[in-house]
Order: C-alpha cells, then sequence, then structure tokens
C-alpha cells in the first residue's frame, strides 16, 4: 500500500489530503486527512486531479495497420502520458472502421494489448449501419472529414439514427451539402464555413430529440451554433459538448498563411469572437469535456493540405494555462477528470465481457473515491516551460502549441497506483 500527500481537487473541494492505494489491486482503498506517513508528497505548487481523461483522439491503429506510421496504439498511449492523460476515447475513422461486433472487438483486443485498457473505443455509424449487441459509445460524421465513413445528406443518416435509439452518440457536426457549396473557396475555414457547423447542429439536435438519443457534439467551435444548444437545454434537452484546446486558444485572424495551412483541421480554427465564446462557456460550465481531438499526421501530409492537429502531449500543460487564464481548478476536474471518467464508467460493463483487462478498473475512472482505480495527474502550476519538439512523444513529432509559453506542466501520473 502506498499513500499520496497533496492539494486535491475535486468538482467540490480543492484541499490538502491524503489518498491510500493498493498498488497491486490498483485501486483507492481510502480518501481524507488520515495522519500516515506519505510515499510521495507534492507541495502547494502542484495540484492532484483523478487521472484526466480525453474522450476525443484518434489513435489512428486498426487490425489494417495502414495508419500505423503517423500514430500507433503504443504511441498514442506514450503521448497520453507525457500529456498527464490516463485514458483517452479512440475514434473510428479507420481504413477498418469498427462498425460490429467483430471489428469492434477486434480493434478493441488489439487496443488493449498494446494500451493495457487505458484507450478505449468507439463504435462507427455509417449508413445502413446497426447497434452493437452491448452498450458502447458511437460517433457518427455527419459530413466528410479523413477518412470514408460519412454520411452525404440528411435522409440517409435519419433513417441510419432510427436504429440507434437511446444510444449514446457523438456528432461531428458539419452539413455535407454546404461543404459541397463553399469547396472551391480560397481557405480551409471558408471552405468549412461556421453555417455548416450550425445547420449540421441544427439537425443533429433534431435528431437527439427524435430518437432520444444521449448525445454529444465534438469539438465545437462557433458561437452561432452554441446559442443552438442553449435554445435546446432551455426547452429539456440534454446535448454534451467537446470544446479543444486549439479552438480555445487560437484565431484564424491571428495566423499567417503557413500557419493556416499547419492549422487545418475540421471544423476549423474560427475568429477571436467564437474563441472566447467558447473559453466563456467552458468557464461557466456550459461545456462538459476538453477534449483534444488529437489527429496526427506526417508533416509531409500536413504540407499536402491533410487536416488534424495532435494534442495528447499537451493536455496536462494547457490545462495549467486554463487556470493561469482564471478558470477555477474544481472545474477543471470536472471537465477534464470527472465528466470523461463518468463518460468511460457508462460502458466500463460491456468492456468487461470482451476483455478481462478491465476487471482491473474497480467502480471505474474519473473520481478521488474508495474503489475507483488509483490513477492521478499532478500538475506543478509554476514550473514553466516553453514546448519544443523533443518534448514530444507522439510518432508525428509536431503539435500546433510548439513555441507556446506554458505556466504549469505535468509533475507526475499515476495509472492504477503506478508512477508512470
Amino acid at each position: 500500500m502506498k499513500v499520496i500527500d497533496a492539494i486535491c481537487v475535486t468538482s467540490s473541494y480543492q484541499k490538502r489530503q491524503q489518498i491510500q492505494f493498493d498498488e497491486t489491486s490498483g485501486l483507492i482503498l481510502q480518501v481524507g486527512d488520515l495522519g500516515l506517513k506519505p510515499d510521495y508528497r507534492y507541495d502547494d505548487d502542484c495540484l492532484l486531479f483523478a487521472g484526466m481523461g480525453d474522450i476525443h483522439i484518434h489513435a489512428r491503429e486498426d487490425i489494417s495497420g495502414k495508419n500505423n506510421y503517423k500514430e500507433d496504439f503504443c504511441s498514442a498511449h506514450a503521448a497520453m502520458i507525457n500529456g498527464g492523460v490516463t485514458h483517452a476515447g479512440d475514434m473510428p475513422n479507420n481504413p477498418v472502421p469498427p462498425i460490429d461486433n467483430s471489428s469492434y472487438e477486434a480493434k478493441l483486443k488489439l487496443a488493449v494489448e498494446k494500451a493495457h485498457g487505458d484507450l478505449w473505443l468507439y463504435a462507427g455509424i455509417g449508413p445502413a449501419t446497426k447497434p452493437l449487441s452491448y452498450t458502447v459509445p458511437y460517433k457518427v460524421y455527419m459530413g466528410p472529414s479523413v477518412g470514408e465513413l460519412f454520411f452525404k445528406d440528411l435522409e440517409t443518416l435519419d433513417e441510419t439514427l432510427k436504429h440507434y435509439q437511446g444510444q449514446w452518440v457523438s456528432f461531428h457536426c458539419e452539413d455535407p451539402e454546404i461543404l459541397e457549396e463553399h469547396k472551391t473557396e480560397d481557405e480551409h475555414h471558408n471552405r468549412r464555413p461556421i453555417i455548416a457547423e450550425a445547420v449540421a447542429t441544427r439537425d443533429a439536435i433534431s435528431l437527439i430529440e427524435k430518437y432520444k438519443l444521449n448525445g454529444k457534439l465534438c469539438h465545437y467551435s462557433s458561437e452561432e451554433g452554441l446559442n443552438l444548444v442553449r435554445e435546446a437545454r432551455k426547452r429539456g434537452v440534454t446535448i454534451h459538448l467537446e470544446v479543444t484546446p486549439q479552438h480555445l486558444c487560437f484565431d484564424v485572424n491571428e495566423l499567417s498563411e503557413k500557419e493556416r495551412a499547419f492549422f487545418q483541421m475540421n471544423p476549423p480554427i474560427r475568429f477571436e469572437k467564437d474563441k472566447k465564446a467558447m473559453l466563456a462557456a467552458l468557464k461557466n460550465g456550459e461545456i462538459q469535456y476538453l477534449a483534444t481531438d488529437h489527429a496526427p499526421h506526417t508533416m509531409e501530409e500536413k504540407q499536402k493540405g491533410t487536416s488534424g492537429l495532435t494534442g495528447l502531449d499537451t493536455f496536462g500543460p494547457f490545462v495549467a494555462w486554463l487556470m493561469k487564464e482564471g478558470m477555477d481548478p474544481k472545474l477543471i476536474a470536472l471537465v477534464a477528470s470527472e465528466n470523461p471518467g463518468d463518460f468511460y464508467n457508462q460502458f466500463l460493463n460491456s468492456w468487461k465481457k470482451i476483455s478481462s483487462e478491465f476487471e482491473k478498473f474497480g467502480l471505474g475512472l474519473g473520481h478521488l473515491k474508495t474503489n475507483f482505480r488509483a490513477n492521478f495527474t499532478v500538475l506543478n502550476l509554476n514550473k514553466a516551460f516553453v514546448l519544443k519538439e523533443e518534448n514530444l512523444k507522439t510518432k508525428v513529432g509536431h503539435s500546433p502549441f510548439l513555441g507556446f509559453h506554458f505556466p504549469g506542466q505535468v509533475e507526475a501520473v499515476f495509472i492504477g497506483g503506478q508512477k508512470v
């Protein structure tokens, strides 16, 4: 048994206390003013959170191995730990997408083999797919992005989603017809305009209501669409939102022409008003998840116009930046630890049926409570640094935050009671 003494942060408190955990079972035994001799003690510059989770990444690996040159489960796992992330949800836009029991199980077993259960999977929804026989999270691309798993029109999407009533479905909100209309525009943010996200948001909300979905809108980016979500919530629709670090930190007008090409992602980096609106919405509790949309491509692919930015390596440092910008640490605990953990915990029993590796997760992730997994993210808020290439673990070796001055960094990561 081991004991950590630190300033611990949850959504309800921030105070110094001790956590006793079992390295063998990997579970928390007790939390509080325990009066025990600590094996690890962190000073007041550090804050300890339940292990942070990133519920939207693209690890790129599947059973085909065709995209392993970009990233694989091993390198994605290394980037996770480097960024203070203890679990992450991998998206299904692979050469061999996980869209039924057999393809999902094959990919999950591969992830377990290489990432020990710390990487989990969304199943894909495409034209004519049907739900799996057990409960898992799903992802739907309302229009083309990177990969072939997407819908070309609302009618086909509606016809497909009627089979997914009550399921957890995450939406990439960009309307395919508007994207088609703007595909010849000169710059990426004009080819994928805000109206494409807003129209798709309207349609996603309608489908969430119609089929009683547990709906989540991914990597949300625009003030206009955010207002549609607010209106829906007022009439009782439950809608969860993600936001990425890059949509909170950058706007297209501050980027040079060369930077705009590198920063290409879907949906695009927006304008200053959208950046400020998303940051304000995160700070006031309207957004449930900080998620990177970690999407690694080689630099050669980026130079040719492939969309996607990396983010796992900088998750923890970016959280430190958010707190420097005035975000309450207790709210950080909610959007970076507890909500991602609760999202994961809903599907734990299904994953246990597929792999015994998930038996070790106890009651689940995301909480500093007895019988939850002893995953911890410790951030040092006063250890500033400038991000350099040598700080990265992602296989592609680049980041939108290269040269960025972070006010703090990851001090320590524990997974299942083991300091890694």
